[in-house]
């Protein structure tokens, strides 16, 4: 994660800021413009959505490690309700809770033997996690109810899909950027 200093003058205050900075903050604003156009588009199934901002934060990720992959994604998730007119609202709290459980899977796995966890990897565990998350505030707060449980294999199946193309597409990301460097 990269630093911005700060200078306080007599006059005033000035944040120095690098090239990382303003390109985490491009990807940021390109996070919440895919989250955007996502939410533009029908739904086949309420909840299932193929999770393309999330390619952005896998990307962060890799590329600046796991603090700034967290800002990067609680970011889009709030500035995207704010900009879809969702905060504080139940659609918000599911983006929020998947998020947030997708953070936690990924920081576990960075813990756990790289071998077995590439790009693809790591996206399916967050796709599952995100979609794990929401589902348990479905079933605890808005319909409480052991009925939830059979969307599991629905939205597991629909987890494991989106998880396998965005974690191609992100690889795919990943190469080019280092082929460029």
């Amino acid at each position: 994660m990269t630093r911005s200093t700060i200078k306080k003058t007599s006059k005033s205050t000035s944040i120095q800021t690098t090239k990382a900075d303003h390109h985490i903050a491009k990807l940021t604003a390109l996070a919440i413009g895919l989250h955007v156009l996502e939410a533009v588009f029908p739904s086949p199934l309420p909840g299932v959505k193929p999770g393309i901002a999330n390619i952005i934060t896998l990307y962060v990720l890799i590329q600046y490690g796991f603090g700034t992959a967290a800002w990067v994604s609680l970011l889009r998730v709030f500035a995207s309700s704010l900009l879809l007119g969702h905060f504080l609202s139940p659609t918000f709290v599911l983006s929020l809770s998947g998020a947030l459980l997708s953070l936690a899977a990924l920081w576990l796995a960075q813990h756990l033997p790289k071998r077995y966890f590439s790009v693809i990897t790591l996206s399916i565990l967050a796709a599952f996690a995100h979609i794990a998350g929401q589902l348990l505030i479905v079933r605890l707060w808005l319909i409480p109810h052991a009925g939830v449980s059979y969307l599991i294999p629905i939205f597991a199946f629909a987890a494991l899909v989106f998880g396998i193309v965005n974690g191609v597409i992100c690889k795919r990301l990943i190469n080019s950027s280092h082929q460029i460097s």
